[in-house]
């Protein structure tokens, strides 16, 4: 049918005057308008781009609020002030897709890594944020990340929507945010929904793709063994994650972090402390209400939320006397949004067309894109430096004969003709004698020359740098690798999520209430994780995998209980059957299946574990340590109905530092911070009672402690000491340090009490050894977030000093035995 302007007559033809009516077939005209309908959502709104992991929105929101200087070491701006200069520049929409668009940046239950620094009322996963004139914004320090070099020449500019303004067409994001933060959008006939991930490991799977561009899925896998969630909780069923990484689509469960607790004197409850990814407490107590009030879940008395701002979530269901929470909790999990299902479909556009992405296809797309920002920012600042060097150089020719630049700009008629001049006597170019034109003359003095050369030497050194790095594929590479490892040191969090391989809900709901007994092994890590396998026996796997090391393991059964030593000298009983259960071979990334001790007992702020230890008959004999040099053994014999007790009667600012097993066939090995190492029978330690204070067990130099206290088996022929040396003065996990690896058989024997021998000589810049290990070797290390760290092959000599780290370590140990 005809499409006519208002203004022409009824029917078809030409009216009268300049406008036209034009035919048109309707089914054309729906199909085009259609189609360019779908294209503007897909390319302009719902989808992010792959390489900076940013709808258009969301880029503009960064972009702009970058552009008015909103920086993290700025005052927080009325969130209204940010949308208002997004819409009228660059976004041609409303301002609540705007607003909404920065809310979501700046929710922590949203995203992995928020990107907007709130403040005021964002949100919550039951409520909706209050209005943009109440908030205020300004980037956070991950935002800058990813803005980073804007203003180099890194990214391809466009014009807005009006022509009037200019904006990128992507970031030059420094980390993989696509992967970090992941996606939801839904377009015109697709759709994307990415979980998001650890920092940490992404970034260690993106620098070894830099590194090894030719590595597999299965290769990157190892280093980003799943999604890491907002909420922490618990994701079921990874054999659909790997799926997900290797075709881009797949699925998972996330289940809500969940523990049976005594909530009154004579009630058991289920407290609940995650829930799973975008669901909240409110969804979850309707849904309660619902299955209670049809009377399809019984049992439950009472449900409370006690959530809030300091403690963060609670959501306590009590339960009634004569139910078994255990079986509650199956019920819950199958009927409940306490266990959700995540399906991944990793689409993202990619050089402007939408493409389904593995976790390898995705970190590719990255790469390529850092690589090119790198290599472009490189080269725009080799044309800074070499436009400067021009200068530079022009002025130092001025300045060899000053007396007769002057004369020459004295006797010339105007500007022109002094620069001509200028050009012609001393062979100038025309920028150069433009600037020396345009210079005050108190630059031109002995010390602007030597200010100069100086300048000089480091332009034509800088610009050398950066044409090796042009020329150099692989040094452009180590570039962008060190640039993530940079970014992963400042921004990277430890792991949130436990990761579980499918253990069906209903599953859940079949197997008896009462757990069948058995043997196995439970294992702590030194990110503190702590998980059972399901036999006696840890193959070599379990010693140290793909990033992480086990500080600490025990032989019970699954209806045992164990001891969690802590370095206040207390003891914490555990029942086994609450952790969870990894495979007999252990095989999984680095305990991937882990429980975070936080998540199992509650610590005071600065308490520690140290070890664990089987609480069996007999008691085991438990060789403890303290800072102030103390040692004692005694039986680990719990007070009956206590699931809390001392060990050791600490003195004042004293703390222990080692907690584990010790036989009389053992020797006690303690290293002080002062680079002294005793070691002695344990045999010369007396057994004592739980409350008493232990016994002399090294003698410390003034202003020295012990940073180390274990047993070692003394007929242990691979024994090992590893000792760190830093300084006692920088923050922790900030410097890397020294290390030395060393044989155990190198240090002599001595007596209780002693001093001890010299185990490391401190370098320039190292006072203290601030960390050590001895036992049964070869010892292992990894990062404070479980990252491995290599130790030097080898051993050096008693009294050596160390060889330099790359990166702080955070624990160290052995194979599991």
């Amino acid at each position: 049918m005809p499409r006519r302007t208002p203004s022409s007559p009824p029917g078809r033809g030409t009216p009268a005057g300049p406008e036209r009516v034009i035919d048109m077939d309707v089914d054309d005209e729906m199909r085009t308008s259609f189609l360019e309908y779908a294209y503007s959502v897909i390319y302009s709104r719902a989808l992010p781009d792959a390489r900076d992991g940013l709808k258009p929105v969301q880029r503009r929101i960064l972009y702009q609020m970058g552009e008015m200087g909103l920086r993290p070491d700025r005052g927080h701006v009325k969130s209204a002030r940010v949308v208002g200069e997004v819409m009228g520049r660059l976004h041609p929409h409303g301002d609540s897709a705007i607003y909404d668009a920065l809310v979501r940046m700046a929710q922590s239950f949203t995203l992995r890594l928020p990107l907007v620094d709130g403040h005021g009322n964002f949100g919550s996963l039951d409520d909706g944020p209050a209005a943009m004139r109440y908030t205020e914004c300004r980037l956070a320090p991950a935002a800058v990340a990813m803005t980073a070099g804007i203003d180099e020449d890194v990214i391809d500019l466009v014009s807005n929507y009006d022509g009037r303004e200019m904006e990128p067409v992507v970031l030059p994001a420094a980390f993989p945010a696509l992967l970090v933060n992941g996606a939801a959008g839904i377009a015109v006939g697709m759709a994307t929904a990415m979980a998001p991930h650890n920092l940490g490991e992404v970034t260690a799977a993106a620098r070894h793709l830099v590194l090894n561009p030719d590595a597999s899925a299965a290769e990157l896998m190892r280093f980003v063994p799943g999604p890491d969630l907002p909420g922490g909780g618990t994701i079921i069923g990874l054999d659909g994650v790997r799926e997900a990484y290797q075709s881009g689509r797949g699925s998972f469960r996330m289940r809500a972090t969940t523990r049976i607790e005594q909530v009154t004197p004579r009630r058991r409850g289920i407290v609940v402390t995650e829930l799973p990814f975008g669901v909240g407490p409110e969804r979850v107590i309707e849904r309660i209400k619902e299955l209670v009030s049809s009377k399809k879940v019984q049992g439950i008395s009472d449900i409370v939320d006690l959530t809030d701002g300091q403690h963060g979530l609670r959501l306590v269901i009590e339960v009634a006397p004569s139910v078994n929470p255990e079986a509650l909790l199956a019920q819950l999990l199958r009927l409940t949004p306490l266990e959700e299902a995540f399906n991944i479909n990793a689409v993202a556009l990619v050089d402007g067309e939408p493409r389904t992405l593995g976790l390898r296809e995705l970190l590719s797309v990255f790469v390529d894109h850092r690589l090119d920002v790198t290599r472009r920012r490189s080269d725009y600042r080799r044309r800074r430096a070499r436009e400067r060097l021009h200068l530079v150089e022009g002025l130092l020719v001025a300045i060899l004969d000053i007396d007769e630049v002057i004369e020459v700009i004295r006797s010339s008629d105007d500007a022109a003709q002094a620069r001509e001049r200028l050009i012609s006597v001393f062979d100038l170019s025309q920028e150069q004698a433009t600037y020396i034109l345009d210079m005050p003359l108190r630059r031109l003095t002995k010390f602007s020359r030597i200010e100069l050369e100086t300048e000089r030497d480091e332009l034509a050194s800088a610009i050398d740098e950066l044409t090796a790095i042009l020329d150099d594929q692989d040094r452009l590479r180590q570039v962008v690798a060190d640039e993530l490892l940079a970014v992963a040191e400042q921004h990277a969090t430890p792991r949130r999520t436990v990761l579980l391989e499918d253990t069906g809900t209903q599953a859940l709901a079949d197997v008896p209430l009462e757990v069948a007994d058995g043997p196995c092994r439970v294992l702590l890590s030194g990110t503190g994780l702590l998980a059972r396998t399901t036999g006696s026996d840890v193959g070599e796997g379990g010693s140290r995998t793909a990033h992480d090391v086990i500080v600490s393991s025990t032989t019970t059964s699954t209806r045992g209980s164990l001891a969690l030593l802590t370095s206040r000298g207390r003891a914490l009983r555990l029942p086994v059957v609450e952790l969870p259960a990894l495979p007999a071979s252990a095989q999984a990334p680095a305990l991937a299946g882990g429980a975070p001790l936080g998540a199992l007992v509650d610590l005071p702020s600065g308490e520690r574990v140290l070890g664990i230890l089987d609480l069996t008959d007999p008691p085991a004999i438990l060789l403890l340590g303290t800072r102030q040099g103390v040692v004692k053994r005694t039986a680990l014999e719990p007070p009956s109905a206590k699931d809390s007790w001392e060990v050791i009667a600490l003195a004042d600012g004293d703390e222990v530092v080692g907690a584990c097993e010790a036989t009389d066939a053992d020797e006690v090995v303690m290293v002080a911070s002062d680079a002294q190492l005793l070691r002695f029978a344990a045999s010369a330690v007396r057994v004592q009672g739980r409350g008493a204070a232990g016994m002399a067990g090294m003698r410390l130099s003034k202003g020295a402690s012990v940073v180390f206290c274990g047993a070692v088996p003394a007929d242990a022929l691979d024994g090992e000491v590893v000792t760190i040396a830093g300084s006692l003065s920088a923050l922790p996990g900030t410097a890397a340090g020294s290390v030395k690896v060393s044989l155990l058989s190198e240090f002599p024997a001595k007596g209780r009490g002693t001093a001890g021998v010299r185990c490391q000589r401190l370098l320039k810049g190292e006072d203290a050894i601030v960390a050590a290990w001895a036992g049964v070797g070869p010892a292992r290390a990894a990062s404070p977030s479980g990252l491995p760290v290599d130790l030097p092959e080898g051993h050096g000599k008693r009294d050596a000093s160390g060889t330099a780290l790359a990166s702080p370590v955070g624990s160290v140990a052995g194979p599991v035995r």
